[in-house]
């Protein structure tokens, strides 16, 4: 499930946290409302942002050897 949860502080400071988000597609989700949100001053980003998306793969191929003594 992708989410995104901001933490706004009583300074103005907003904290941004994406979570759901395989690879680096959550900057393009983020994007917009960072523009709107004004200067960002950090980026953090999480183990889900190095993450490779998983593409099931249908094919399999066993190979199997016997060898006699």
């Amino acid at each position: 499930m992708e989410t995104l949860e901001f933490i706004i502080y009583p300074d103005g400071r907003v904290q941004e946290k994406v979570t759901g988000i395989v690879g680096t597609s959550c900057a393009e989700v983020t994007a917009a409302i960072e523009a709107q949100l004004g200067e960002v001053m950090s980026h953090k980003p999480t183990s889900e942002y190095f993450a490779q998306p998983v593409t099931p793969n249908t094919t399999t191929q066993v190979q199997s050897s016997f060898n006699e003594w």
